[in-house]
């Protein structure tokens, strides 16, 4: 179980999140939504203290994430997954999705190859395993930084925009991953533009505004029966949900 009380965080004189209240339990899928600039990245990067939270607590399980000596272990339990892929341009692809489990003593290097093959078997890639990402699309890009995640056998997986930097033809690649993903009951939390996608995957849905949680419910209740009328804004511009 995630939980976050009244989580700031300020960048100098600006209050980029004001206060948010959260408990997430095992094997939910949540989505976060709204307006570009409301904090949503922020929030995400301030769970695993990627961004170093001004005032509250997150515990995990009962333990306060802190920056201190445990936060590399707790890292290892909740993974991210980023907008930009974030794969080193100078390893290939099997390199890349083994790095940080060998290099963090989670497993030996022939454990990782083994187990890392299996994985791109799964998605089709194994071919690609000695490519490097410039000779890769995007979506096997992300495909591949969703794997190298996984490896380090998280509890919860943050997804940061994971479709934004995507053709349109290859966000099916990376959400049917994602699809797969959750039949294992893995926690994950999603900040993401794509409607479609957050109303029929999630099964939980925030909206944010102005740094708040606005409005929290099942994915019927935020994209069917809207009550905050800046949610109800927020949706009338967007098409095709």
């Amino acid at each position: 179980m995630l939980e976050i009380k009244n989580l700031k965080k300020n960048f100098g004189k600006k209050k980029v999140l004001k206060g948010i209240n959260l408990t997430i339990e095992k094997g939910e899928l949540v989505g976060i939504i709204g307006p570009s600039g409301c904090g949503k990245s922020t929030f995400l990067r301030s769970i695993n203290y990627l961004e170093k939270p001004s005032f509250g607590h997150i515990l995990l399980d009962g333990i306060e994430i802190r920056d201190n000596d445990k936060l590399r272990l707790m890292r290892r339990r909740i993974g991210m997954v980023f907008q930009q892929f974030n794969l080193f341009s100078n390893m290939n692809v099997l390199d890349n999705i083994i790095f940080a489990p060998v290099t963090l003593n989670i497993m030996s290097k022939e454990s990782a190859i083994k187990k890392a093959r299996e994985m791109l078997k799964k998605i089709n890639l194994l071919d690609k395993e000695k490519f490097y990402p410039n000779e890769l699309s995007g979506g096997q890009k992300q495909r591949v930084a969703i794997i190298r995640t996984l490896l380090m056998e998280p509890e919860i997986i943050l997804f940061d925009e994971p479709t934004s930097a995507l053709d349109p033809e290859m966000i099916g690649e990376v959400t049917n991953l994602m699809r797969e993903i959750a039949k294992t009951k893995m926690t994950m939390i999603i900040v993401s533009h794509e409607m479609h996608f957050i109303k029929n995957f999630c099964t939980r849905v925030l909206f944010m505004d102005d740094g708040k949680i606005i409005e929290d419910g099942s994915s019927k209740e935020i994209f069917n029966h809207p009550k905050d009328e800046r949610l109800k804004t927020f949706l009338s511009k967007i098409k095709n949900i």
